[in-house]
């Protein structure tokens, strides 16, 4: 039976200075649609990893310059983040032999002249093994994507916050650089779930986190759920102009834009304390709890005059007004 692949072929790197077990070998792969390249020994090898990443190496045991076993001890010295499957060929067969190729790192090992079934199966192997390995990867990286989100709204959760700001303001520190933060609460919040449900609630928390998302930079940043319907907004190198801007554009984007769910159109409106720190090479170390308190200082401010507002402030020179 063929060898038939389930996903898109791994590319190959097939090392061995002999020309007619190299053909056995890429006859397999050619039928099976594999895309390789050819080293002739383990030096040749390690070179094509500087133009390529090779997730599968067939390679020979007995090589002229390095052989190998050396480049499969080379291999597993060698920091990458995915897995390298080895698969070493050679007309050694005795049990010692099958150990030392093991112990240098090998996964397979396929003894000359190579059976064409067993090549297959061998690859069968491999592949199975590097999908497990990149479902895994998938799985754990959304596991932790998972441990720092609010799972309703998608911000990143108080957690993540609380280490996140203190990395921030730390950089701000260290490089001179100003650091905004917005504290934003929806107004009248309870109202709207006493009105229209929790589920309304929740999908106007969830689109008021999206629109915020809008408004600012991608990948520079961030958003956490303060608590209930607060919201912190970490605007990262951007002055006191700079976030009254990004405050004013959040502010009316919630405001001039009902929502619509469940079938009824609802208003909302939302009010900011907004604080900057710009810091100098002074002496003062901004705590990021006095930012955090200033903000909500700010917030307060706000709610109390009205509400739909933003009330913001400056740090400079690293001291509290």
């Amino acid at each position: 039976m063929d060898f038939v692949l389930r996903h898109e072929s791994p590319k190959i790197l097939v090392v061995d200075d002999d020309p007619v077990a190299l053909r056995i070998v890429t006859s397999v792969l050619d039928a099976a649609g594999h895309e390789y390249v050819v080293a002739s020994n383990g030096q040749e090898a390690i070179d094509r990893y500087s133009d390529a990443f090779f997730p599968i190496i067939i390679t020979d045991w007995m090589m002229p310059e390095m052989d190998g076993l050396e480049l499969c001890r080379l291999i597993r010295t060698m920091k990458i983040k995915r897995y390298i499957y080895i698969i070493l060929m050679t007309c050694k067969d005795s049990r010692d032999d099958l150990i030392n190729g093991l112990e240098a790192g090998a996964d397979e090992y396929i003894v000359k002249p190579v059976n064409h079934a067993e090549l297959r199966a061998r690859l069968n192997s491999a592949i199975r093994i590097l999908d497990l390995e990149a479902n895994l990867k998938q799985s754990l990286a959304e596991i932790s994507e998972m441990s720092i989100r609010d799972p309703l709204t998608g911000a990143f959760n108080r957690g993540y916050m609380d280490h996140q700001l203190l990395q921030e303001v730390k950089r701000a520190q260290r490089y001179v650089h100003p650091l905004s933060i917005l504290m934003c609460d929806l107004d009248h919040f309870k109202k709207i779930n006493d009105n229209y449900g929790h589920q309304a609630g929740d999908e106007i928390l969830k689109a008021c986190v999206a629109r915020i998302n809008e408004s600012v930079r991608r990948g520079i940043d961030w958003v956490a759920r303060y608590g209930g319907e607060e919201f912190l907004i970490v605007l990262p190198e951007t002055d006191f102009d700079g976030c009254a801007v990004v405050a004013e554009r959040i502010r009316q984007l919630i405001a001039f834009n009902p929502i619509n769910t469940f079938g009824c159109e609802i208003d909302i409106t939302a009010s900011f304390g907004a604080v900057t720190i710009t810091p100098t090479e002074s002496r003062h170390i901004i705590q990021g709890e006095q930012f955090l308190h200033l903000a909500d200082k700010c917030l307060y401010q706000a709610k109390n005059s009205g509400r739909n507002r933003v009330v913001a402030v400056k740090m400079d020179h690293g001291t509290l007004p």
